[in-house]
């Protein structure tokens, strides 16, 4: 099972990818993103949303620190991996 960590704003480096859970109606959907240097906006992968296990498979995912994020009211799930530094919801 693979390890997570949790993503702080302005705590990871610019180059990192983070997989940013949310909320599709009744789903919980994500996407990619890799952090840009200050002043530059992150850019996003792909431009739909994703079932949270497809996102995880995407290849841009495979190289840690792997970082997730989550907008208010969505809850880890153990099924996706590990995840540390505590809480996941924000």
């Amino acid at each position: 099972m693979e390890i997570y960590r949790q993503y702080r704003k302005n705590a990871a480096p610019p180059g990192c990818i983070v997989i940013k859970f949310y909320h599709s109606g009744n789903q919980i959907r994500g996407f990619i993103r890799k952090v840009a240097r200050p002043g530059e906006d992150d850019a996003i992968f792909p431009g739909e949303e994703m079932e949270p296990d497809c996102a995880k498979q995407d290849g841009r995912w495979r190289n840690p620190p792997h970082l997730c994020e989550a907008v208010r009211g969505v809850r880890w799930n153990p099924a996706w991996g590990t995840l540390q530094c505590g809480g996941f919801g924000m």
